[in-house]
């Protein structure tokens, strides 16, 4: 086929099992420490069968099925299969609530739910208590139009389904290896059927429901049609080349837009190695050991990296730290030279390579760096200092743009790297910005529309132009510049503006700081935030000099870590401008926790609900007040609430 009739996921997967076969590695998994291979035609049977099984249970076109699971081969799977049937997956994060969970089963309408291991299950199974503290039925009692929960670990899933042995057997459960048996079977008397599902998928079919980041209301399911998740990818593969033996790590959310456009499309178009971590808590250990060439992480991942280099670099021998702060601004002047001109120089090439040998080597090795050819950072704005520290020590980080509705919309070129930009339009879209500086995004490849919310739909658009809603400006070279969201920027007394983002991502440069909301109003004088110290990187600076603590909190209130604060506030202060820069500050008793609607699960911060939340300590942060008692409730990830009784020390600088 010709590119152009290679408009759907599935045709894809076709076209690399007949180039490939059993003859190369589509993707491999680490399961007990021991790494399990699946070639080409492994992923095409495994999505044939499962898409046939699915079909025999009652599968129709444009039936819905939530996938609810951590990144593995079968989520890849799962997906290709239901979109093979031309039905549409819905994303589902893996830490939602139950009740979040029944909100996107019930606002999707799905028909069936693929889902990981026992704990996923248990979402399904067991009664829940929602946030207002009112207890439910379980999801699959409430939902009686959920036909089959289907799962694919088995472990600890004993009794669950079939002969009844435990407490929550229940007849709408089913095996995935139970589900690929059905569709062998089902296929003897249907032989032909999947290959023809396949010819029959167009371009315009809606493959996937991704569900809006929710920082002003309700999530909403964004449909994205199949040509958007095809062409969006070759867009972006047009710039990067990515090559068959490239290797990548996902683990990204599949529920999120940027795991389908580099993971799922990036491995059916390229033919690179898909490689699936053993844990989220191995995916350290599991980058340093496949050494990936192609790599994404968001701009929080990019910050712990940093923290982390920082934080061992501090704890190292003085030989070590010596090495490091002479090489390291040779990779600062190199990698600016290189920004500048394209160039490093003679001069500065041959001292960056002595940098490289004695100290970047061995640094990027150490968190698994060493390999990567490309490097991205989306999602929200990466701090400059973190941008230029990673270009430093040779790491070739790029900055992408996009949303769930649009996509990724730009991206850096090789040679035209710029810390403070997105860098231009990806090829096939267009960006202008309207008299309020907000950014509008033109091209095929935008969603098709919010499921069932025409309304909502109608708002985000001027014409043919999508209205993304983020403040922003075009470069005289068309890259694109985005300062923050509209809603986000903040007016002082006196009509003065300033973008709390701007603060904010500098802040999460230090190794010291994991969150900050930056806070202001058009009836305040000066600027004021709130700060959740990186209790790893402040434990070990406090244990160094011997500062003993208990907990979080009581962490967070040692006078010689508000000290820290102070310092690393007034860094960044120097670079804002004097009505913008923050006067007063708290550090936080707790995280920011996304199980109490803090965060989004993309662990953004949902600013509105922040600040009404902690209302009372933002109105002590603007009165005389030093000391503030606080009574707070949380959350447990079980859904049990307690509080908590603090005195949380306001801060001036």
């Amino acid at each position: 086929m010709v590119p152009s009739q290679l408009n759907t996921l599935p045709k894809l997967l076709r076209q690399k099992y007949l180039q490939y076969g059993s003859k190369k590695r589509a993707m491999r998994v680490k399961e007990r420490g021991i790494w399990q291979h699946y070639t080409w035609k492994d992923y095409y049977e495994k999505v044939k069968w499962l898409s046939l099984g699915l079909i025999s249970l009652g599968l129709q076109p444009d039936d819905k099925v939530a996938i609810l699971g951590e990144n593995k081969p079968q989520w890849y799977w799962a997906e290709l299969a239901v979109q093979s049937a031309r039905g549409v997956v819905i994303g589902i994060f893996t830490d939602c609530l139950p009740v979040e969970v029944k909100y996107y089963l019930d606002n999707s309408e799905s028909k069936f739910a693929i889902a990981h291991d026992q704990e996923q299950v248990d979402k399904f199974l067991i009664p829940y208590r929602d946030k207002e503290g009112k207890d439910h039925q379980p999801i699959v009692e409430e939902n009686t139009g959920l036909k089959k929960i289907i799962y694919w670990d088995t472990k600890g899933m004993r009794g669950y389904e079939g002969t009844p042995i435990g407490d929550y057997s229940h007849p709408k459960l089913m095996g995935f290896n139970e589900l690929i048996q059905a569709g062998i079977e089902y296929e003897k008397s249907n032989p032909a059927l999947f290959e023809q599902n396949i010819d029959s998928g167009q371009g315009d079919d809606i493959g996937i429901f991704l569900f809006t980041s929710g920082t002003t209301g309700l999530p909403k399911g964004a449909m994205i049609r199949q040509r958007a998740l095809v062409d969006g990818t070759r867009s972006w593969l047009a710039v990067d080349r990515w090559q068959d033996h490239e290797q990548y790590l996902s683990f990204l959310p599949p529920a999120w837009v940027t795991e389908q456009a580099l993971g799922v499309g990036g491995n059916l178009l390229s033919g690179m190695e898909i490689n699936f971590p053993e844990e989220p808590e191995t995916v350290q250990e599991n980058i340093r050991e496949i050494g990936p060439n192609i790599l994404f992480w968001g701009p929080r991942n990019w910050e712990s990296v940093t923290r982390l280099i920082q934080a061992k670099m501090i704890d190292t021998s003085a030989l070590r730290r010596f090495m490091y702060r002479i090489f390291l601004p040779v990779g600062q002047k190199a990698a600016d030279l290189k920004l500048e001109t394209g160039s490093h120089g003679w001069f500065w090439q041959a001292l960056y390579s002595m940098a490289h040998f004695f100290v970047f080597r061995a640094l990027k090795d150490k968190v698994g760096l060493l390999k990567v050819r490309c490097a991205y950072s989306a999602g929200a704005a990466v701090s400059p200092d973190i941008f230029r520290y990673f270009q430093s020590i040779g790491v070739n980080i790029k900055q992408l743009y996009g949303s769930t509705e649009m996509g990724l919309v730009t991206i850096h070129a090789d040679a035209d790297v710029r810390p403070e930009t997105c860098g231009p339009p990806m090829p096939g879209y267009e960006i202008r910005l309207s008299e309020e500086g907000e950014v509008m995004v033109r091209s095929d490849k935008l969603f098709a529309g919010y499921y069932k919310k025409p309304e909502a739909t109608q708002k985000t658009y001027r014409g043919e132009w999508y209205k993304s809603g983020d403040f922003g400006h075009i470069e005289e070279n068309g890259h694109l510049v985005i300062i923050d969201r509209m809603d986000d920027l903040k007016e002082l007394s006196g009509q003065r503006k300033f973008s709390p983002q701007y603060a904010e991502i500098r802040l999460r440069f230090s190794p010291y700081i994991k969150d900050v909301l930056v806070v202001g109003g058009p009836e305040r004088d000066f600027v004021t935030s709130i700060v959740n110290i990186d209790t790893e990187n402040v434990g070990r600076w406090a244990e160094a000099r011997k500062i003993a603590y208990t907990t979080f909190t009581d962490l967070s209130q040692k006078p010689e870590v508000i000290g820290m604060m102070k310092n690393e506030i007034a860094r960044v202060n120097k670079n804002l401008p004097e009505w913008s820069r923050i006067k007063r500050f708290v550090n936080l008793h707790k995280e920011f926790d996304a199980d109490e609607d803090e965060l989004t699960r993309t662990r953004k911060i949902r600013r509105d609900f922040i600040e009404n939340r902690y209302s009372y300590l933002i109105t002590a942060l603007y009165d005389d007040s030093e000391e503030l008692q606080v009574d707070a409730s949380i959350v447990y990830r079980d859904g049990r609430a307690g509080t908590i009784k603090t005195s949380i020390k306001i801060n001036a600088l």
